[in-house]
C-alpha cells in the first residue's frame, strides 16, 4: 500500500513540472509549501483529469458518490481490479488523475518494531502516481413541515466533498524487500494518457526497480503531526 508520501519542492518546481497552476475550483490562486509527510485525510495537491492545467487539494481518502456518508475513504486502490471494483469502477472511466510526489514510505517488520522506509528516485525528482478523484454530496434531509413538502431543506450539509485514492500495483524488486504493493508511478510521458485514455490499464504496472532507492528513516515520520526534513534524513547506519 501507500500510506505516507513527500512532496518536498517548491511551488514554482511543482508547476514547471506539471505545466500547471495551483489554484482551488474556482480558478482562485492558491499556495503550497514543501511537505515531508503527507497522511490520509489531509487536503493534498493532485491534477485531475477535467481541468489539467490546474493543481488542486483534494482529501487523501476516496468517498465513492454513492456512499451513504463520507467516513471511511479509501486511500489505496489495487490495479487489478479498478475497472470491476463498484468503489472505483467509475471513477477509473470518468475521474483519473495525477497524484505529485517526490518520495513514499513503506514499513518494515523488524525485532524492534516496524522501521520506516522512504522510497524515492536517486534524484529526488519529482514524479506522478496514479490516482482516482470521486465527488461526494451529502443527502440533504427534511425535517419539520419539509417532511409534508412544505417547507425548506434543512442545509445543515457542507457541500460537495472531493476526494482522491493512490492506484498500487504489484512490487517491483526493491519494494517487494519493504512491502507486498507499491505506487503505480507514471512515465512522464505516460501521464496524460492516464488522464484521457479509453483504458490505461497497460499503464499500470511496477516502476523499474533500477531507477529508486530506498532507505530507512526516523520512526517520527509515525506521527502524522511531525512533517519536517529531519524525518527524510537517512538514519546513520
Amino acid at each position: 500500500m501507500c500510506g505516507r508520501y513527500t512532496l518536498m519542492v517548491d511551488q514554482t518546481t511543482l508547476e514547471d513540472r506539471f505545466d500547471a497552476r495551483v489554484s482551488n475550483a474556482s480558478g482562485e490562486p492558491e499556495s503550497i509549501t514543501p511537505r515531508y509527510n503527507m497522511a490520509p485525510g489531509q487536503q493534498l495537491p493532485v491534477v485531475m483529469d477535467d481541468a489539467p492545467d490546474t493543481i488542486q487539494h483534494l482529501e487523501w481518502g476516496l468517498v465513492p458518490s454513492w456512499a451513504d456518508d463520507d467516513s471511511g475513504g479509501l486511500i489505496n486502490a489495487r490495479a487489478e481490479s479498478i475497472a470491476e471494483k463498484p468503489s472505483f469502477r467509475e471513477a477509473y472511466e470518468r475521474r483519473r488523475c495525477l497524484v505529485p510526489a517526490d518520495g513514499f514510505y513503506e514499513w518494515v517488520e523488524t525485532e524492534s518494531g516496524k522501521q520506516p522506509y522512504r522510497v524515492s528516485f536517486e534524484d529526488d525528482r519529482v514524479f506522478a502516481m496514479a490516482g482516482l478523484w470521486e465527488r461526494w454530496e451529502p443527502a440533504t434531509t427534511q425535517t419539520g413541515l419539509d417532511a409534508f413538502g412544505g417547507g425548506v431543506d434543512d442545509a445543515t450539509d457542507t457541500g460537495p466533498l472531493e476526494t482522491f485514492t493512490i492506484v498500487t500495483t504489484e512490487p517491483n524488486d526493491l519494494v517487494s524487500e519493504l512491502h507486498h504493493r507499491m505506487a503505480v508511478i507514471l512515465e512522464p510521458e505516460n501521464e496524460r494518457e492516464w488522464l484521457t485514455a479509453d483504458d490505461p490499464q497497460a499503464l499500470l504496472e511496477p516502476y523499474p526497480a533500477d531507477e529508486l532507492r530506498a532507505y530507512p528513516v526516523s520512526k517520527a515520520v509515525n506521527d502524522p503531526s511531525t512533517d519536517d526534513p529531519s524525518v527524510v534524513e537517512p538514519l546513520e547506519s
